[in-house]
C-alpha cells in the first residue's frame, strides 16, 4: 500500500483529505504521527510555503509527503490576507480572523474574494509537483453555519446563497478549492 504523509496537524483538513484519499486505498499520516516542530511558513506566496512544509517533512520522512497552503484573498483588501489568512487576527483563532475581516469589510460594496489552494507534492523519488485550485465568491456580511472553519462561515461561492458552513460538507467537497486543487492530484495519481 503506497504511503503518503499529510503535512498537516489540522484535524479538519486532514478529515477532508482523507475522505478524498479514500478510494484511492493510500495509508495517510499527518504530522501528528511525526515528533517533529511546526514548520513556519514565512514565504510570501502560497506554493513557496507548502514547498517549506513539505521538504521539512520529507527530511524526516523518505515518503510521499503532500503539503498545502492556502488562504482567502478579497479584492477589496488588496489580496488580503492572503498568505496571512491563518494568523490574520493577533489571536489567530478562526473567530477572531472572521470578526477582524467583518471589522474591515463593514463598508465595502465591493465583495468580491476566492479562496486558493496550491499543493506541493514530493513524490517518493523525490520530484516536486505543483497543484492549484480556485473558488470565487463574496464576503457576507455575517457569520452564517456551523459547517466547516477558517473563513467557511463568511464566504459565499458564485451561484450559491449560502456560506460554505452552510453547505453540506458532501457539496463543498465537491467544490471547495482544495478539491478542486485536489482532483488534479487525484488525477495524477490515477494516471501513473
Amino acid at each position: 500500500m503506497k504511503k503518503i504523509i499529510i503535512a498537516t496537524r489540522n484535524p479538519d483538513k486532514l478529515q477532508e483529505y482523507q475522505s478524498m484519499f479514500e478510494h484511492l486505498k493510500f495509508e495517510l499520516f499527518s504530522l501528528a504521527d511525526f515528533d517533529m516542530p511546526d514548520v513556519e511558513e514565512t514565504a510570501d506566496n502560497f506554493f513557496d510555503n507548502a514547498v517549506l512544509k513539505a521538504k521539512a517533512v520529507r527530511r524526516v520522512a523518505r515518503e510521499c509527503v503532500l503539503a498545502d497552503d492556502s488562504g482567502l484573498e478579497v479584492n477589496a483588501l488588496n489580496g488580503l490576507p492572503g498568505v496571512k489568512s491563518k494568523r490574520f487576527s493577533e489571536a489567530g483563532t478562526d473567530r477572531a480572523n472572521n470578526e477582524k475581516l467583518l471589522k474591515l469589510m463593514e463598508n465595502e460594496v465591493e465583495r468580491q474574494a476566492r479562496f486558493v489552494t496550491t499543493i506541493c507534492l514530493i513524490e517518493k523519488n523525490g520530484d516536486i509537483k505543483r497543484f492549484e485550485g480556485e473558488l470565487h465568491g463574496y464576503i457576507h456580511t455575517a457569520c452564517e453555519g456551523e459547517n466547516g472553519f477558517g473563513y467557511d462561515p463568511l464566504f459565499i461561492p458564485v451561484g450559491y446563497t449560502k456560506t460554505l458552513a452552510e453547505l453540506d460538507s458532501e457539496i463543498k467537497n465537491k467544490m471547495s478549492h482544495r478539491a478542486r486543487c485536489f482532483q488534479q492530484v487525484v488525477d495524477h495519481f490515477e494516471s501513473e
